[in-house]
């Protein structure tokens, strides 16, 4: 017979394994990214709802959810089981109302706080007498009406009955339709069967070839999960071709020995406007009641839900790496056309500034008639305009082809990564500030070098400014701007200020363009893709395989 393990190292390793798979983030837009997604989502889900606190307390009640499609006839059938209605059943489709769980009575601190199903707040109905109302107000735990809706603001409620009609050891839990029109009641339906110790799929006469609830039995399968089928409101003129049929169905999809129960369609079956005969449901209700007070078949049914879960983590694991995988490789190839594009056009100004390219246009008519038709302050305006633009074309070009590397990214397309920002400060903006920037220090170093000379042959700070920044800026060009200079405020004051100038020119330039590489990055970094999450998901995998 099949056990639980529940050692606390194994629980421990449990853990780790369950806060890398809450960590790991698909937020790149790629082919495999909502099946990632859905998939992180629904193992969250078993970890948090069932394997971790069944591990953790294996005396707790068996959970048995009912789950299946819109009009399968659950609520009616779990009204039957308990012996009176507990749960509304819905004559519009789809409905829209609060799961219920029917436990026993010694049962209901079980399930009244966060051992599962966490994410639901809980509202509790004592214990009634028979035929009193669900919705009787009297010693709720929450406002009349509410049974049939979600609480205020979207909150999910669970709502918690209690019976001696159930034996303790045993919970029942009516589940939304699993096909909702309502994306919540399907994203609950789901989340509500992973925390079930036994799956019980209603279906009916009807749509018993439905893919939805044959999604539910394939998946229930892969899980190896402790599963029970029901087929409902079945005609009794063909119950028996249609219970065949659908035997032979089970067993070619190979779940042939799942445990199945037929119920009759009856007056009461209708709108579910009643409970169903006792001996209607008999055989399922005495199966699920063995299950829960026979030591073996609790044992059995528990450990194979729970080993089918382990089990499937070695595949699932995997599968959640590999695409945290494709998304930091989706990541880099965006984050190195940025750096592609960006240290290319960094090289190339570095190296037009060498050139002298600054020295140009505007800028060279200003040097030549300088200082007879131009002033210092005219020709530092000019040398800055033209710097500004050389920087500004750069960054134009840097971005231009990052958009195109971006565009043959589908998942940079999709994210919106290559819509240009059209808000904020321009790229213009930011680097006339940093130019201005550069022109001002620069100015500041020009006055420290007067100061320390003679006041009676000191030159105009500004007229060393404009030479210093003409040589700097000039190349070949700007030779006799180097000599002026010299003449002014001596050979060792050029030589240190153009120095100082000069470090002051690659620390500004470098700042702007990684000031444009950053902002490029950002919506990529703000999606925080990283290498961690692939290794620490088949790390924490090994650990858990370790463990076991």
């Amino acid at each position: 017979m099949v056990t639980l393990d529940v050692r606390p190292q194994l629980l421990d390793a449990l853990s780790a394994l369950r806060d890398r798979v809450a960590a790991a983030r698909f937020p790149l837009p790629l082919a495999g990214a909502p099946r990632a997604r859905a998939n992180r989502d629904e193992l969250l889900a078993q970890l948090d709802d069932y394997l971790v606190p069944r591990l953790r307390q294996p005396e707790a009640p068996l959970l048995a959810v009912v789950g299946g499609s819109t009009g399968a006839g659950k609520s009616t059938l779990v009204n039957s089981l308990v012996g009176r209605k507990v749960s509304e059943a819905g004559v519009l489709r789809p409905t829209t109302r609060t799961p219920v769980l029917v436990c026993h009575p010694e049962d209901h601190h079980w399930f009244s706080g966060m051992r599962v199903l966490p994410n639901l707040t809980r509202a509790w109905v004592p214990q009634r007498e028979p035929g009193q109302d669900p919705d009787h107000e009297l010693g709720r735990s929450f406002p009349p009406g509410i049974a049939g809706r979600a609480g205020k603001d979207g909150e999910r409620v669970l709502r918690i009955e209690t019976t001696e009609s159930l034996p303790s050891g045993l919970a029942l839990l009516d589940a939304p339709d699993v096909d909702s029109l309502v994306a919540e009641n399907r994203v609950l339906a789901a989340e509500l069967i992973c925390a079930a110790d036994i799956w019980v799929m209603v279906t009916t006469a009807a749509r018993y070839a439905d893919a939805v609830p044959w999604h539910l039995l394939r998946t229930a399968k892969e899980n190896r999960a402790t599963l029970v089928t029901v087929l409902d409101r079945v005609p009794h003129q063909v119950v028996s071709e249609v219970s065949r049929q659908y035997g032979a169905l089970l067993t070619k999809a190979g779940l042939g020995d799942v445990p199945r129960f037929t119920v009759p369609e009856l007056p009461e079956s209708a709108w579910g406007g009643g409970l169903l005969p006792a001996t209607a449901v008999a055989p399922l209700r005495t199966w699920l009641i063995q299950q829960a007070t026979d030591p073996a078949a609790r044992q059995q049914a528990m450990a194979r839900t729970a080993r089918g879960v382990l089990d499937s983590l070695r595949s699932r694991m995997p599968e959640l790496a590999g695409a945290a995988a494709q998304q930091y490789s989706a990541a880099l190839r965006l984050t190195s056309a940025v750096d592609t594009a960006y240290d290319n056009e960094h090289a190339r100004v570095k190296g037009r500034l060498q050139s002298g390219a600054v020295l140009a246009g505007d800028a060279l008519k200003r040097w030549r008639s300088y200082p007879l038709d131009c002033t210092a302050r005219e020709l530092l305006d000019a040398l800055v305009e033209s710097l500004g633009t050389l920087m500004l074309c750069a960054v134009t070009a840097a971005d231009d082809r990052i958009a195109e590397a971006w565009r043959r990214e589908p998942a940079a397309v999709a994210a919106g990564l290559t819509e240009r920002d059209a808000t904020g400060e321009s790229a213009e903006h930011r680097i006339g500030m940093t130019v201005r920037r550069w022109r001002r220090v620069l100015e500041e170093y020009a006055e420290e070098e007067v100061r320390g000379l003679d006041r009676g042959v000191a030159p105009d700070a500004e007229v060393v400014a404009a030479l210093v920044a003409t040589a700097l800026l000039g190349g070949r060009r700007a030779r006799s701007a180097g000599e002026g200079l010299a003449e002014r405020i001596g050979a060792h004051g050029a030589l240190r200020l153009r120095d100082r100038g000069g470090r002051l020119l690659t620390e500004y330039l470098d700042r702007a363009l990684d000031t444009e590489r950053d902002r490029r990055l950002a919506p990529l970094d703000a999606l925080d893709v990283h290498p961690e999450p692939q290794a620490e998901l088949i790390a924490a995998l090994s650990v858990l395989q370790k463990e076991r």
